[in-house]
């Protein structure tokens, strides 16, 4: 059973960065493609980046240019780096697995880990 540990998320102002972490126990991180979503309140989940292995990334318009996500496959974890951040960055975030246009492959999510950005 494949399980995802989000991890990483803060308060922080404006302008400020983040990299929150996505461990994936249960399946290797090779050979798959993986995305990060966010869930703001209120609103529905909403995918922000997906990478591959044989792919690049793909990022949501509010995102590009700010967001990178990439992957440490010995650590089997993926990562989401997150710069200059506004406060419509705000939200839960989640790893899953699944290319952009596949989207989440897993119905089991995990905890996700909460992004507040407030000045």
């Amino acid at each position: 059973q494949v399980h995802f540990m989000e991890s990483g998320g803060a308060s922080v102002e404006p302008g400020a960065s983040l990299t929150p972490s996505c461990t994936i126990t249960g399946r290797s991180v090779r050979g798959a493609a993986w995305g990060w979503y966010r869930q703001g309140e209120g609103q529905a989940r909403e995918t922000v980046a997906a990478e591959g292995n044989l792919w690049g990334a793909s990022y949501a318009a509010s995102v590009e240019g700010r967001f990178s996500i990439f992957r440490d496959n010995s650590a089997n974890t993926v990562f989401l780096k997150m710069d200059n951040l506004t406060e419509k960055d705000t939200g839960r975030y989640y790893c899953n697995m699944g290319s952009w246009g596949d989207g989440p492959i897993y119905a089991s999510w995990g905890q996700g880990t909460y992004v507040t950005v407030s000045s």
